[in-house]
């Protein structure tokens, strides 16, 4: 379907990920209408999309995609083309103390998506050819030891309730593709860092934690290794996934960038000396790397994650285009210059 006719439905477009996708797409696309459904719950945040409101081609619908009645609504109202699922519980910490918000929102409110889309677009006649575009974590491989990387073939291994809900909702999606041959794609990426990410998220806490003079919590030894992905350039790869990626595909997507949370901490003060220096004298201290501290290790703490994405990279020409120097520099001076808004001086 020609880009100009489309009306896409994404979900969760209040969050981190969901709003610079939003951002993106609207402004690559402006013939395209843009429907964003979130609930609004502790991780989604209007401020995240005020610059983005004015565009003609969008439009907000607080609501939850659990609520089925809801989710027919739209698909009644709406000639959706395609939905690219982004809501999601996503604080592993927050999975580990109750996990029945996890299964809600990420397992159920998922089926029911599918569902609607399903029944609206047999309906249409048009089931294989409309897409649902689900995005998960590199976190439902599991766990990796000082070698290797997951390729998209890898079994699922989740070790937190948070990856097997997401683990689980790959699986219904997979099913629909297979079972009623809908024209399902599901992507995932590494750890995202950028603007707009909620504050209990290991960057923006080092941040914070940092700015407020208070100690910087790093889990156990902090050797625990990410591969983080700068959100723009996972933006990119999206819009490549969804446009071009093959039905009943998975596609991983990677950064390049692993990185110990000790060495990322590390790095955020190095930045923080540099570009906000006085700040440190409320703490007494010559660096902000004298506020890192090692902490109880997290439960299920997995050690290791790795991405291949070849196949990303080879069958669709998308690569990253930030390093990861620059994209930290951006990231930490997005949340000096929020952090600084509600500051009294």
């Amino acid at each position: 379907m020609n880009n100009d006719q489309q009306t896409l439905l994404i979900t969760g477009g209040a969050g981190f990920i969901g709003s610079n996708f939003i951002d993106f797409f609207t402004e690559k696309y402006p013939k395209t209408q843009v429907l964003n459904i979130d609930k609004l719950t502790y991780a989604g945040n209007l401020d995240n999309l005020r610059e983005i409101e004015p565009r003609k081609n969008y439009h907000f619908i607080q609501g939850d995609i659990g609520d089925e009645d809801t989710v027919t609504s739209i698909f009644e109202e709406y000639d959706i083309s395609g939905v690219i699922n982004f809501a999601a519980e996503s604080h592993v910490d927050r999975s580990i103390e109750d996990s029945h918000a996890f299964v809600e929102s990420n397992v159920l409110g998922t089926l029911t998506l599918l569902n609607a889309a399903k029944k609206d677009w047999e309906e249409k006649g048009e089931l294989a050819t409309r897409r649902f575009h689900q995005i998960s974590t590199d976190e439902v491989y599991g766990s990796l030891g000082k070698e290797g990387s997951f390729s998209e073939s890898t079994p699922y291994n989740p070790r937190n309730p948070y990856s097997a809900s997401k683990a689980s909702a790959n699986f219904f999606v997979k099913s629909f593709g297979h079972t009623y041959g809908m024209n399902v794609v599901i992507s995932s990426s590494s750890n995202n860092y950028g603007p707009r990410q909620h504050k209990e998220k290991l960057i923006p806490t080092i941040i914070h934690h940092a700015l407020d003079g208070k100690q910087i919590p790093i889990y156990g030894d902090g050797e625990n290794i990410r591969d983080w992905l700068y959100v723009m350039d996972h933006c990119r790869a999206l819009d490549a996934v969804y446009h071009q990626g093959g039905p009943l595909e998975t596609y991983n997507i990677g950064g390049g960038n692993e990185r110990t949370n000790k060495e990322i901490a590390s790095q955020i003060c190095s930045i923080l000396d540099e570009f906000v220096p006085d700040y440190r004298q409320s703490s007494a201290i010559m660096s902000y790397k004298e506020l890192i501290t090692f902490t109880e290790d997290r439960k299920g703490h997995d050690r290791r994650y790795s991405v291949d994405d070849r196949k990303i990279r080879q069958e669709l020409g998308w690569e990253p285009v930030v390093d990861f120097a620059s994209g930290l520099w951006k990231t930490v001076e997005w949340y000096v210059n929020e952090w600084k808004k509600v500051q009294t001086f």
